[in-house]
């Protein structure tokens, strides 16, 4: 049983060998067969070694190069017109600045105006912080021409020290009181002190402060001679300590009011009479 087998096993392998050889060259004819040359066309010249040492690459696509941007077009440029100027070797000099152009540049900003019959600020209601200056109105204000004297200040005279700033401040305050200023200030006024001319009515309020020697004139100011005739005179800060041994320091308390009777009828010998009233002295 095995022997038919095998006989027919090697009949079976040239018919399939025939089978094989047939189906090749079918397949060889067609357009859609790929063959080995298509595949590597040098591949027998690498075999037989006559073909170069590195693989081919005529098969693989070459990559496209990125195009370059158009180049600007330029032109020529003078360079004596555009080029800047050549500094000189030597060292450079300082010249004047030129004149402004229109005067005004020069112009400075205009002073506020006031109204032609304007001849000063009222203040009312002032008071004295110093002799010399008065706060009045949101207004602060010092008197020009004079050197305030201060309220904490000391005057020396025959040995003896006073308050002469404290004294000074009360009798501005005594001349101040219930009267209007009229001060050469803005209409609407600030918190910053200023210099001003004041008067109450025709009265220069300088010249009262310095004539009574409750301030000290300016330098080159207009009470330099009333100044200068206090101090002759020794009059208010320029003089002694104010005499007060008349005025006691704590005032006499007032005599008690006379009381009246609790009835206008009181009861006589079992009438009732009017009341006798009390005499003035009582």
């Amino acid at each position: 049983m095995r022997f038919p087998h095998l006989v027919l096993a090697v009949l079976m392998v040239p018919v399939m060998a025939a089978l094989v050889v047939v189906g090749g060259r079918t397949l060889k004819g067609s357009e859609s067969a790929v063959t080995v040359d298509q595949i590597d066309p040098g591949a027998d010249t690498i075999a037989q070694g006559t073909g170069p040492e590195e693989p081919a690459t005529s098969a693989l696509p070459t990559p496209s190069q990125p195009s370059k941007p158009p180049s600007p077009h330029s032109r020529a440029i003078d360079p004596a017109v555009v080029a800047p100027p050549e500094l000189p070797s030597g060292e450079l000099e300082r010249i004047e600045p030129r004149e402004p152009l229109s005067k005004l540049a020069l112009a400075t900003p205009p002073k506020p105006k006031m109204p032609g019959d304007w001849s000063g600020t009222k203040l009312f209601q002032p008071v004295a912080s110093a002799a010399g200056l008065i706060e009045a109105k949101g207004y602060s204000v010092a008197v020009s021409g004079i050197d305030v004297v201060g309220q904490d200040e000391t005057c020396t005279m025959d040995g003896k020290s006073w308050p002469c700033g404290i004294r000074a401040r009360t009798a501005f305050r005594a001349f101040l009181r219930g009267r209007a200023v009229v001060c050469t200030v803005p209409p609407e006024g600030g918190r910053d002190l200023v210099a001003a001319e004041c008067r109450i009515g025709k009265q220069d309020i300088g010249q009262w402060l310095v004539e009574n020697g409750w301030a000290r004139a300016a330098k080159g100011g207009p009470y330099v001679d009333a100044g200068e005739k206090a101090r002759t005179e020794k009059k208010g800060i320029f003089g002694s300590a104010p005499n007060l041994a008349g005025i006691s320091a704590v005032p006499a308390a007032p005599a008690p009011a006379p009381q009246a009777p609790g009835s206008i009828l009181e009861e006589v010998d079992g009438a009732l009479k009017p009341a006798v009233p009390p005499t003035p002295s009582e």
